[in-house]
């Protein structure tokens, strides 16, 4: 079994097909399909399964795979290592939507100060993709608002954030003291996509208490849902640290879950095979510094009750 073998195999479960991996790899579809042979004879496993001449990977195929890219990966970075006179240390970060638009940047300032010999490299999208990513070790750690599923990824919590229900200062709510969770099944949301971890915090919410949640708007853009919130009188459950500047502008008025049930954490993630490099203990220890927020307690709100 050598790196050869390991970069055919990561590349066929990449493709999905022999014949796509054989083209990408500039090699013949035969030489790869007995790449495979034999490292299922090394293995004495399974590693793809052949249904209607498809490729579907196995559990212990998945498995090996994030070995896989790993060696592959490190394999790489030594020979980059070892042959270029100018290699720089690299790090690549994920972020959710929500933590790209408020805290990343920050955060990679900071980390780009400390460490300015290493490369940074950012990529945002919503938890799901995100999770994604790292799973593939296309990404070396992550900062995200929602739940990752996958057990072979390390999750610690280390920001605190709260939901809040945000409403323009001209809509009826806004001269409210209370609303009542019930007198929100006739108002329009607009709302995160789907996969992200905000949506997905808000409709478990109101699935457990039983309220239906009229969709009018729907999209991956922050600033298109404080838009729709400003100009068309939506309603949106949003990251308080997302609408400060609307707040102070007198655009947007909030009202808070008096339950508690939407204070939530931005959470790092990486996998738990993942060998954690200084670089990454450092941006660690960046983003512990945006632990707290303090906005709540600087403005008048409403209270959202059962």
């Amino acid at each position: 079994m050598t790196i050869r073998h390991l970069r055919i195999f990561v590349e066929v479960a990449d493709c999905g097909k022999m014949s796509a991996a054989a083209n990408k790899l500039y090699i013949s579809q035969p030489t790869v399909s007995q790449a495979i042979k034999e490292l299922e004879e090394h293995y004495d496993m399974l590693l793809f399964e052949r249904i209607n001449k498809k490729l579907y990977i196995t559990e212990k195929g998945k498995k090996l795979l994030f070995y896989a890219r790993n060696v592959v990966e490190q394999f790489d970075d030594m020979e980059e290592k070892m042959f270029q006179a100018n290699y720089v240390e690299k790090i690549r970060i994920g972020a959710t939507i929500t933590v790209g638009n408020c805290i990343i940047s920050n955060v990679i300032k900071s980390f780009n100060e400390i460490n300015p010999q290493v490369e940074t490299y950012s990529y945002v999208n919503n938890t799901k993709y995100i999770e994604e990513k790292l799973l593939k070790s296309e990404l070396d750690i992550g900062i995200v608002e929602g739940e990752v599923k996958s057990t072979d990824l390390i999750s610690i919590p280390e920001v605190n954030d709260c939901l809040i229900l945000a409403c323009s200062t001209k809509h009826p709510f806004a001269r409210k003291k209370v609303v009542k969770l019930s007198d929100l099944t006739t108002e329009s949301f607009a709302m995160r996509e789907q996969g992200s971890g905000t949506r997905e915090l808000f409709e478990r919410y109101m699935l457990e208490n039983r309220m239906p949640i009229k969709i009018v708007f729907e999209g991956n853009s922050p600033a298109a849902i404080k838009k729709a919130i400003i100009e068309n009188q939506c309603l949106a459950v949003i990251s308080i640290r997302l609408v400060e500047e609307e707040i102070k502008k007198g655009q947007i008025h909030v009202i808070q879950n008096t339950d508690r049930d939407w204070d939530r954490y931005f959470s790092v993630v990486y996998h738990k095979n993942k060998v954690v490099t200084n670089e990454m203990n450092s941006l660690i220890e960046v983003v512990k510094n945006y632990k707290h927020v303090d906005i709540l307690h600087e403005i008048n709100s409403g209270k959202l009750i059962k």
